[in-house]
Order: C-alpha cells, then structure tokens, then sequence
C-alpha cells in the first residue's frame, strides 16, 4: 500500500519547482482517516529564498466554495431551510427575476432556489465583459473592489449581495451550468437564516468544532508573516501578483464582505481536518459537522442532462456538479484513476483538493500561482496517488 509515493510524489514535483511553476507546494494524502503523506517543496517567497513550510497560509479562493456549501447542507440538516425554497424567501431584491437575452430583458421563467445556487445553475454570473449579465454584475463587483483601493470599506456581505440581485441573470434558472457568484449568494442566505454574520456562523458552527484554528477571512498580525507569497506566469516570466481580484483584500484585517465564493485563508493542515470530516460521513474526532446521507447528497450529481452539457470546461470532463464542487461520473471520460463519486474543487491561486469515499482516500494540493486550479500537474499528481493504493 502506497509504495514508493514519497520518490514518486517527490520526481513528479521536482521539474516543477525548478522551472519555478509553482514556486512553492504543499502536498497531502489522508488515507482512512489519517494523513499518511505531507510534504512542503520550493519556496513560499521566491525571491528571499524563503522555504515553503507545512504551516504557510494560502488564500484558498475558491476552496471557500466547499465550507459554504457545508454550511448551507447543515442549515438543511437543522430544517432551517428547504433546498426547493426560492432564493426571494430569503432576501427579497431576488424576486421576480429577469433574463437577459442580448440586449433584451425579460421575465425569468422560474424563481431562483437554493439548489439552484448549490449547483451553480442560478443564472448569476460572475463579472464577464463579453455578454450583458455578466457586464452589469462587473459592475457590481468593481464598485466595491475599487472601494478596498481607495482605503474605505466595501459593503457587508448581505448589503453587497443585495446589489448582485438586482442584475438581470444570464438564463432561466435550472437551464444551465455557469460558474458564477451563487456561493456569495448563500453566503448572505446564511447570514439571513443563522441571524449572525458569515464569518462568525462558520467559527461556531464549523471552524471551532473542527479545531480548524487558522481558517478565516484574515490574518491576525502575528500569521501574517507565514501568509505565502502570490505569482503570476505571463509570457514565460514569473511575476508578482498583487491584484486583489473578486473583492479580495490583502487579507490583514477584518473584512466586511465576507466572499462565500473566494474569501477564505488556511493552512493544508487546517484544511485537512474539513477533508477529514468528508471522509468520515460529516465527523471528525467526534465532532459531528454533517450527517452520512448529507454528505452521501454533497457528491451525488444533481446536473440534468440538459445541463451537464453546458458545464464543457476541460476539468469538467467526465465529471458532474453539487454543492458547489465536481463530482465524477464517469471515470474514462475524466482519465483520471480515482472512483466514480469521487468529489472536491480547486482554487483560482492552484489549491485543489479530492476526496474518493469509496477508497477513503484524498489529496491536497497548495500552491499560489494564478490560472492554476485544475491542471494536467495536478492531475497527473492525483493519478499518481491512487495508482499506489
């Protein structure tokens, strides 16, 4: 069992690390229940030669998108909410919603519902210059991203998502996949439902449980330092990167808008204990986060037909969607070695992770390179962990 993933693991990231894309990764494998592989390779800063350790801090992007979606399913669990309740119930500028067709608005056929922004079919978009849904939501965003360069504070989550409501979705809910602003939408939808802010419902209800001790929307001053550094990979040079893209801030301090879509720093350590919930049917330790049949239904595709077709990136391929993360349907198509029901995300900064219930095995993968979630590095990666089982 697992023989040789050390020299393999370690011959599969050397070439990557010398050519310095990335500059630095932390690696994990959890196998029933327990880490049984964590190892950091580069640097966490490149230029000081600083090394990368196992306690570097990585702003997780889209890995929030997981932690949302478990904190929605408990809300499910408590009988809080239905997932076939319609988003308007919950905050009201969602009501009556309209479509943009080109340059045309008109009704939506259907209400929003909180399965609809689990599975990414809502029809909200993120910012996208190239169709007017996406335009008027760009406008939205960069509002308040331009606030944060100013110095002034940007809306609080709820207020923030009250503005997205008011933009007019890209199709009828329910017709398509698009990735797109639904995981900050449930974001302010627990808020509403929990009565407390964001940030707070999960250290309560999952962060502390957890012992999930550096997992947050910022850094208090004394992590800051171990917060890794950020690049970009533009016409052959590896550069900085320093844009704060979807709202994000330099992460140094308390954050109005609490991003359910991007907002959240961590540790592969502090992460692994989320991982290790998953594979234990939603317990940890004895911390009891999800119930089996719920997190059964977080890796159950609830794509239709209609609307796998439409989810056509290249790391969707043979794979299908809930609760905010791929789950795989069909294992040649994907060409990946893992079990069908095998689920997990990834991050636009390159954080990815898997999570195979059926082998009780996952991987963790960190690295802070932009473009970077779900590439042929990673994926040949996670191919070379399960062909050691």
């Amino acid at each position: 069992m697992f023989k040789d993933l050390k020299k393999m693991i370690d011959a599969h990231m050397a070439p990557a690390i010398e050519n310095g894309i990335p500059a630095g990764a932390n690696v994990a494998v959890i196998y029933k229940g327990e880490t049984v592989f964590e190892e950091s390779y580069g640097y966490a800063d490149a230029a000081s030669k600083k090394p990368m350790t196992s306690d570097a801090f990585f702003r997780m992007f889209s890995m929030t998108k997981p932690v949302t979606a478990a904190a929605v399913m408990q809300l499910a669990e408590r009988g809080k909410i239905e997932l076939r309740y319609p988003l308007k119930w919950f905050i009201s500028e969602f009501e009556d919603p309209m479509v943009a067709e080109g340059h045309v608005l008109r009704p939506a056929k259907r209400d929003i519902t909180i399965s609809d922004l689990l599975t990414m079919t809502s029809g909200i978009p993120y910012p996208d210059g190239s169709f007017l849904s996406g335009q008027k939501m760009g406008e939205v965003w960069w509002t308040e991203g331009a606030k944060f360069d100013r110095g002034e504070e940007m809306l609080p989550t709820l207020e923030f998502v009250r503005k997205m409501g008011k933009v007019p979705l890209a199709f009828d809910p329910g017709e398509k996949w698009m990735y797109g602003s639904s995981a900050d939408v449930l974001g302010a939808v627990v808020e509403v439902v929990s009565g407390k802010r964001f940030g707070e419902y999960l250290k309560e209800n999952i962060f502390e449980p957890l012992e999930m001790d550096e997992t947050a929307f910022y850094l208090t001053p004394d992590k800051y330092p171990r917060l890794a550094t950020c690049y970009d990979y533009i016409n052959g040079r590896q550069e900085l990167y320093s844009w704060h893209n979807l709202c994000t801030t330099d992460y140094d301090k308390p954050v109005q808008f609490e991003s359910g879509g991007a907002g959240l720093v961590s540790t592969i350590g502090d992460y692994e204990k989320f991982v290790k919930m998953l594979l234990g049917d939603g317990t940890y330790k004895g911390e009891h986060i999800l119930g089996r049949k719920t997190v059964e239904y977080m890796h159950t595709n609830a794509l239709s037909p209609e609307a796998m077709r439409t989810a056509d990136w290249d790391s969707m391929k043979g794979q299908g969607y809930n609760c905010l993360m791929r789950t795989q349907t069909d294992r040649i198509a994907s060409g990946m070695l893992c079990s069908d029901g095998t689920f997990g995300w990834d991050g636009w900064l390159g954080c990815y992770m898997s999570v195979d219930p059926a082998e009780e095995l996952a991987m963790l993968y960190f690295i802070q390179q932009t473009n970077s979630g779900c590439t042929d590095h990673v994926r040949k990666l996670q191919n070379i962990i399960w062909s050691r089982l």
